[in-house]
């Protein structure tokens, strides 16, 4: 880079204040100087004693510091602008920081959801084949023989976890005495139903946990197993629900017991 280009640069990089002050300075103080050799040429004689002197600058020099505090000011404004605009950009980076964070933490948690999922829906799976089998198998009604429930439970077994749900959805089930009846006839099954709904209900808060929108949790609401599940609503018995209470009960009263033995 050449010398005329340095020079450019840096006059370019200082405020115009300072320049302003420089120049606004260098004519006062020639001004000054001006005066002072024409007022010691025009009465050669006079005391120019140094209390005159003094007064003489401290009188020149007093427009030039309160010009200079003026611009310091000025200039110290828009030092803390620049840095007000700094901060709101730090500030700015920051935010999409924590947003990208934590999309990356809700991106984790909804993988995490999945592969439960893909669990759970095994389960389910194979809660709603032990109530198909109960209710149509050959301990059942009987419409299904021994080896068609196998069948089934082997293509369960394979990754078409809905199997059976599907089956439930898709069929009637008159000469059994309805859906309901498959679901809430026996203590066999009501256990049966009572595990699927307790399982879909945690799965569904699992998800609620890691879901923005609520598409995940509308997904599973509209499967087989959430229509299912759905069914087992619309045809639970009142009794049902008392059972689950005394239940729950007798499940905290075992709880506290045990912890009675245990102290």
């Amino acid at each position: 880079m050449s010398t005329g280009n340095r020079l450019r640069k840096f006059i370019s990089d200082r405020d115009w204040r300072i320049w302003f002050g420089l120049v606004v300075t260098f004519v006062w103080i020639a001004g000054g100087l001006m005066f002072v050799i024409s007022s010691v040429a025009a009465d050669p004689d006079q005391d120019l004693t140094l209390d005159v002197i003094g007064n003489f600058l401290e009188g020149a020099f007093a427009p030039l510091a309160f010009l200079w505090l003026v611009l310091g000011l000025f200039m110290q404004q828009r030092e803390l602008a620049n840095n007000t605009e700094v901060l709101k950009k730090t500030s700015e980076q920051s935010e999409k920081q924590t947003q990208a964070i934590a999309a990356t933490e809700m991106n984790a948690r909804q993988e995490t959801f999945f592969k439960i999922a893909e669990s759970v829906k095994h389960q389910l799976g194979g809660i709603s084949g032990m109530l198909f089998a109960g209710g149509l198998g050959p301990v059942g009604s009987n419409r299904y023989n021994r080896d068609e429930i196998t069948e089934m439970f082997q293509k369960a077994s394979n990754g078409d976890a809905e199997i059976f749900a599907r089956q439930f959805l898709s069929m009637e089930f008159m000469e059994e005495g309805g859906i309901g009846s498959l679901l809430y006839d026996t203590e066999i099954r009501r256990r049966h139903t009572r595990n699927f709904r307790r399982t879909f209900e945690r799965l569904v808060e699992l998800a609620r946990g890691c879901d923005v929108d609520g598409i995940i949790v509308d997904t599973m609401n509209q499967s087989a197993f959430g229509l299912l599940y759905q069914q087992m609503s619309d045809y639970m018995p009142d009794d049902f629900v008392a059972g689950n209470k005394s239940t729950a009960a007798d499940q905290s009263g075992m709880s506290s017991s045990s912890s009675s033995i245990s102290a």
